[in-house]
């Protein structure tokens, strides 16, 4: 681990084991658990800047690049989710954090899920945003289809066709400007690492389906209402599946909503972490280092 540059009074950007983060001290500068924050396929962990300010109000929060984003080394060519959470697995052993509140979007909800199942012991609660359960047999084809046209090369012809399921289209005018910045993000990743990682999102909607009832730690499942792909009825479902599992979902909204409406999000998971943490075994030690339209 090598801290590098300052991001800020209170942050601090580094490289641990091929993974680029950054940390962001509490506010108030005694908050003993940690958030750890996943982005989805295609972004990096700059995508989370709207929660930053909310979220350290209350906790130390660690976002990172996933494996083939951002400053982090590719994955394996055929990578598995274990590959992905192992990488979080290094990345909590480097910063000596030894339990975290993992928050996940998207192809970073199956991580945080991935990372619950099979390693509570690291792991307080888990929040799946805008996750994929159970596709349909149309929806999975779409998925698969659009995997199949990658063949590690850019992903610039398909990105109109993204923002248009992530914002609708045309992008309403107060979205301009978060729909701008994901397609920077989209237009700039490294081909190579979001092909191989959206080829194992697009192959991965039930890779949680028949484990959710091992799931150890509190969930939640939050989406938009109108994120098709993501949909309010999956997660209804992984809730129901889970036993300690609750679904949320925000009125009106698609699947960039931590962008277009932060404000609801942020409310939502700060409420879920508060209860999160009462229900946390008394005296347990943190080990912490210091309406819908589709078209």
């Amino acid at each position: 681990m090598k801290p590098e540059r300052s991001l800020g009074r209170d942050a601090t950007s580094g490289d641990a084991a091929g993974t680029r983060y950054s940390v962001y001290a509490p506010q108030a500068g005694d908050a003993r658990e940690t958030v750890v924050l996943i982005h989805g396929v295609g972004m990096n962990h700059s995508v989370w800047s709207p929660q930053i300010g909310a979220l350290t109000a209350h906790y130390r929060v660690v976002a990172y690049d996933m494996l083939g984003h951002g400053g982090s080394a590719l994955p394996s060519a055929a990578p598995t989710l274990d590959e992905y959470a192992s990488q979080l697995e290094r990345l909590l052993d480097a910063l000596r954090i030894e339990r975290a509140h993992v928050v996940g979007h998207s192809m970073g909800a199956l991580i945080a899920l991935e990372f619950a199942l099979t390693r509570p012991g690291r792991t307080r609660s888990v929040v799946a945003l805008n996750a994929v359960y159970e596709r349909t047999p149309g929806q999975r084809e779409a998925v698969m289809n659009r995997a199949a046209t990658l063949n590690d090369a850019p992903a610039a012809a398909g990105i109109d066709a993204t923002l248009e399921r992530w914002f609708g289209d045309p992008v309403p005018g107060h979205l301009t400007k978060a729909a701008e910045a994901v397609r920077e993000l989209l237009s700039t990743v490294d081909p190579v690492g979001y092909a191989r990682t959206y080829r194992l999102f697009a192959r991965s909607d039930d890779a949680h389906v028949g484990r959710l009832s091992r799931l150890a730690v509190p969930a939640l499942f939050l989406t938009g209402e109108c994120d098709a792909n993501s949909n309010p009825a999956m997660s209804l479902a992984m809730a129901a599946a889970a036993p300690h599992g609750r679904a949320d979902i925000i009125a009106n909204e698609r699947h960039m909503m931590n962008l277009t409406n932060p404000a609801q999000v942020n409310d939502r998971l700060l409420e879920f972490l508060r209860s999160a943490s009462t229900v946390s075994t008394v005296g347990d030690r943190d080990g912490d280092a210091g309406g819908c339209h589709h078209d």
